[in-house]
């Protein structure tokens, strides 16, 4: 019977979820065949009398109901396992962080970390266009998050400000990889996407024409889009017609609005340009971003937070190894068919299984906030850096 006053669609649902420490408080949004609750999390321990005890500890999540019996075959045999394999790996200060994956008959339910501000185009919306000191240290987060993916041999392929979550230490996330993709192939060698993803708006013209890409490339223009988003709450290429679209990043038909033009430097104004450049071998590197002279104008964003280094070491370390053959990635594509088989399963299976538990993997707020940046939200601003 469906629970009403529940977000869990029926009872079974709700008890299993609730065995595990897991409730579903509120729906926040939903697309065509995926739902996110605010949800939360509480310890179980079991006392001395064998009985079930919640630790009175709650943390609060966010979580994300992939229903399989909805979703079109591509997703359920393609997407869908690629995301949960790349979710399995990541562990980055700026990549919001996976608590816990779980199957759940046809539908798959990941809860993550619960950013309290939404998404950016929420906050840019609700607040208005961000300045341009804020905006950089927002760049120098989603730079060094994009950073650990790619030298992972991972693209976003998804990138704009609805996949951007803000914390309630106002601090950046990337999050939705439904989309994301490994770059390499068995043998180690490098791939080209030929699949259109993403949005149109946040698309660079190489995916818009149709040709073989560089997604790594490509990423690198869709934060271009974020960054003049963000400082004009504007975006640079707004038409719903892919020819019309194409022909305006081609020709460089954008500008910044009149009201913000005369505030930003000539830093700030150079490198949107050098981002949204149309030829990809002229296109701006990720490198030469986070070293931008734009970026080094807050000397606080020239050295790296110890768990932002350590991320990166981490994602080195890990592709040396494939490339030694000592870290094999055939068993990476081993752990891909099974996933793939489980989401295949599930639509036809009345069976819970836990996925995986990733609550030991670290989530800290490593960032400061900018002293001139004073949003109308009253949530304090601090760093957060307790570990689950």
């Amino acid at each position: 019977m469906l629970n009403v006053q529940n977000p869990a669609e029926t009872t079974s649902e709700e008890l299993i979820l609730k065995t595990r420490g897991y409730r579903l408080l509120q729906k926040l949004g939903q697309g065509s065949y995926a739902k996110v609750y605010l949800g939360e999390f509480r310890v179980i321990k079991t006392s001395k009398e064998d009985s079930k005890v919640e630790s009175p500890t709650v943390t609060k999540l966010a979580c994300k109901v992939i229903d399989t019996k909805k979703a079109p075959p591509t997703f359920v045999n393609k997407f869908l396992p690629r995301e949960l394999e790349i979710l399995l790996k990541l562990n980055h200060p700026h990549i919001i962080h996976t608590h816990s994956l779980f199957r759940r008959k046809s539908k798959y339910y990941i809860f993550m970390r619960y950013a309290e501000n939404g998404d950016l185009l929420a906050f840019i919306i609700r607040n208005g266009a961000v300045g341009e000191n804020q905006s950089r240290i927002w760049m120098k987060q989603i730079g060094l998050a994009l950073q650990y993916l790619h030298t992972l041999e991972i693209a976003h392929r998804d990138l704009k400000c609805e996949n951007l979550l803000v914390t309630g230490n106002y601090n950046i996330k990337i999050a939705d990889f439904g989309f994301s993709r490994f770059l390499l192939d068995e043998n180690m060698l490098p791939v080209l996407s030929r699949t259109f993803c993403g949005s149109l708006q946040y698309a660079a013209p190489e995916i818009i024409k149709g040709t073989p890409y560089n997604p790594k490339v490509s990423d690198i223009w869709a934060m271009g889009v974020v960054l003049f988003t963000m400082l004009n709450k504007a975006m640079p290429f707004d038409d719903d017609n892919a020819k019309s679209l194409y022909n305006n990043q081609i020709k460089r038909k954008w500008r910044f609005r009149t009201k913000v033009v005369d505030k930003l430097s000539h830093e700030c104004k150079s490198l949107v340009k050098k981002m949204l450049e149309p030829n990809t071998s002229d296109r701006i590197s990720l490198e030469k971003i986070l070293n931008s002279s734009w970026i080094c104008m807050d000397l606080r964003l020239k050295t790296l937070h110890p768990d932002e280094y350590a991320a990166l070491a981490r994602a080195k370390d890990q592709i040396k190894q494939m490339k030694r053959g000592s870290y094999n990635i055939t068993s990476i594509r081993s752990h891909h068919e099974i996933v793939k088989k489980e989401s295949l399963k599930a639509q036809g299976t009345s069976t819970s299984s836990i996925l995986v538990d990733m609550k030991k993997k670290t989530d800290n707020e490593t960032y400061f906030i900018d002293s001139e940046f004073t949003p109308t939200s009253t949530t304090r601003l601090i760093v957060d850096r307790k570990r689950e």
